[in-house]
Formats: C-alpha cells, sequence, structure tokens
C-alpha cells in the first residue's frame, strides 16, 4: 500500500475510468458507438494491461459496441498517453459488465415477472 491507503494501480484505475469514460462518451455522442457506459476498470499489478468493463443501455447493443471498442482501443491508448503523465499507458481490454442485466433479472424473478 501506498500514502494514503490507495495502491498505486488503484489510482491509476481510477484516472483510467475518468479519462477512457469521457472519450467513450464522446464517440456515443458522435453516433460512433451505441449507447453504452464504463463502469469500471481494473489494472494489472505491473500495469500493463488495464481491464475497462462497460454498460450497454440495451442488452443487444453489447456485441456490436464491444467490437467497436476493440476496435478503438489503440487509438483512445494513443489518445491517454497524450493527455496523461504516466510513463506506459495499459494496453485496454474492453469487457462488457452483465451485472445490471443480472441484477434486473433478479429483481423480474424477485417480482414474480418471467
Amino acid at each position: 500500500m501506498a500514502r494514503g491507503g490507495f495502491a498505486r494501480t488503484d489510482r491509476v484505475a481510477a484516472l483510467l475510468r475518468r479519462e477512457v469514460a469521457v472519450l467513450v462518451h464522446e464517440d456515443v455522442r458522435a453516433q460512433l458507438l451505441p449507447e453504452v457506459s464504463v463502469s469500471d476498470v481494473e489494472v494489472s499489478r505491473d500495469l500493463a494491461v488495464a481491464k475497462v468493463f462497460v454498460t450497454a443501455l440495451k442488452p443487444e447493443d453489447a456485441k456490436p459496441a464491444l467490437a467497436i471498442l476493440k476496435e478503438e482501443a489503440k487509438r483512445y491508448r494513443q489518445v491517454l498517453s497524450k493527455a496523461l503523465s504516466l510513463r506506459m499507458v495499459p494496453e485496454l481490454r474492453f469487457h462488457y459488465d452483465d451485472s445490471v442485466d443480472r441484477g434486473e433479472r433478479i429483481d423480474q424473478l424477485l417480482r414474480g415477472e418471467r
């Protein structure tokens, strides 16, 4: 643990979550991406890889959005390397965060809906 109780990986993850969310939001507004948002970022201990978790407003948009995000990952990394004061920006790997979908399904089941 570093000063303040947060490991460097946690600080880098929070920074990336904020900055990648801005890039994704810009692409959503430009209609390059379906309606998605960044829900979390996990960074490896060596800071080489960042798992970026995204949620989709409509679950059916998840696969097309992930395909586009995976194509854009290199461009996002280049933009981040110019904007951030990090020695090395981690490789961005996008994953769909289905926790919202699972939560809605559980809620439906609890309400007795099928």
